[in-house]
């Protein structure tokens, strides 16, 4: 008996996959919810499942091609139960056929912990996983893993002596310029800036780090304060927490903050749900979550799904000032940046104080040069006097 192999659905806007990689071959036998193929969407990477237990009868869409969700991937052959275990012999082919089923079940173990991403690098550059080192606590090999040890072997991909590369984009990319562009393209976009003094943040993180440490097993980081402080600004400031829809305006009475993180593949914007309602802990916990799984391509939809405002940290890369680019269909974004010891001017004295330039790019369609700065400085007045985010007053 035959059956198909269904592309799944993966989320409200996404209506097409590009199959990445199969991870069977015509022919191949597997269990129910082993993992057949690896398919691609302009958000995470995920891996189909198998339905039930039998073998890959014919693949229907090839790798790197483009498939519509609910399309056929490929024709499974069922089968009625668990194949019998063979009997004991001296024969040398039946003992061959063991070694090779004791290196597939060694297979699968590896498999299972290791990253889509992972596994793929590895047998792109004949790289067994068993030799990969991982530097997560569950001993999980993720794709920076393999990349590290291919750099240590000094073995790399790159062809010596051409001078130009051609490769295609991936479905992530080809998305993020597309939205990029329509962003441009549709929203009025401004962008207002401010600074930053960071030193009474500053001062509770080095107080306080350890406690904190103690408590959440995570570090106080600089995230969390912005968190609050955008939440409670955008609770002041309706407009910027909105969107427009037709002819309407959205107020959102819900602050689901997008946190920008990049990868090797792209930006993807992971969802703090919710967060007016967790606490510098939860954030810290969440955002270390969710940038792990961004890392490891193991984002889900949930991860990503909604959104009513975004958060951009150029800053950890270095750069000192940027516009950033609206997160459709959110009305606004917020850009840190590095923090550097300037000289200001306080109760008329030249002093040195950590600063930090912050951006916010609004639509304008919907938020007035009043809102955007009220905004702004909103988020300045709370980072500068913390006690109203710490005290929850």
């Amino acid at each position: 008996m035959s059956t198909e192999l269904i592309v799944p659905t993966l989320g409200e806007s996404i209506t097409e996959a590009t199959v990445s990689k199969w991870l069977k071959n015509i022919g191949d036998n597997f269990e129910a919810d082993e993992p057949l193929v690896e398919i691609e969407t302009d958000k995470i990477t995920v891996e189909v499942p198998a339905p039930h237990a039998g073998s890959l009868k014919e693949i229907k869409v090839s790798e790197g091609t483009d498939v519509e969700i609910g399309g056929i991937l490929g024709i499974l052959n069922e089968s009625k139960g668990k194949t019998p275990s063979p009997k004991k012999t001296e024969n040398k082919e039946e003992i061959i056929k063991e070694e090779v089923k004791a290196v597939k079940v060694e297979t699968k173990s590896l498999s299972a912990k290791s990253s889509p991403s992972a596994r793929k690098i590895a047998e792109e550059n004949n790289i067994k996983l068993e030799d990969v080192t991982s530097s997560r606590s569950d001993g999980r090999i993720n794709k920076e893993d393999v990349v590290s040890h291919l750099s240590s072997s000094n073995k790399t991909t790159n062809n010596i002596g051409e001078r130009e590369e051609v490769v295609k984009m991936s479905k992530i990319r080809q998305t993020i310029s597309k939205r990029l562009k329509e962003a441009q393209n549709t929203a009025a976009i401004l962008t207002t800036f401010n600074e930053i003094d960071m030193s009474k943040v500053m001062e509770i993180r080095k107080s306080k780090n350890q406690e904190f440490q103690s408590r959440y097993e995570v570090k106080l980081g600089f995230m969390s304060f912005f968190v609050k402080a955008v939440v409670k600004s955008l609770q002041e400031y309706p407009a910027v927490n909105a969107e427009i829809k037709d002819e309407n305006i959205i107020y959102k009475n819900h602050f689901d903050i997008g946190i920008a993180v990049g990868t090797e593949k792209g930006l993807v914007v992971p969802i703090l749900k919710d967060a007016d309602q967790l606490s510098f802990g939860e954030i810290e916990t969440k955002i270390i979550d969710l940038s792990t799984k961004a890392k490891d391509g193991t984002l889900t939809m949930d991860d990503l799904t909604g959104g009513t405002f975004t958060i951009s940290n150029g800053g950890v890369y270095g750069s000192m000032l940027s516009t950033p680019i609206i997160n459709r269909p959110q009305s606004g974004i917020l850009g840190m940046h590095n923090i550097q010891k300037r000289a200001v001017v306080v109760n008329d004295e030249i002093v040195i104080r950590p600063m930090m330039y912050v951006a916010l790019s609004y639509d304008h369609r919907i938020i007035d040069g009043k809102e955007s700065v009220g905004f702004l400085v909103k988020v300045k007045e709370l980072l500068e006097d913390p006690s109203e985010l710490v005290l929850g007053i």
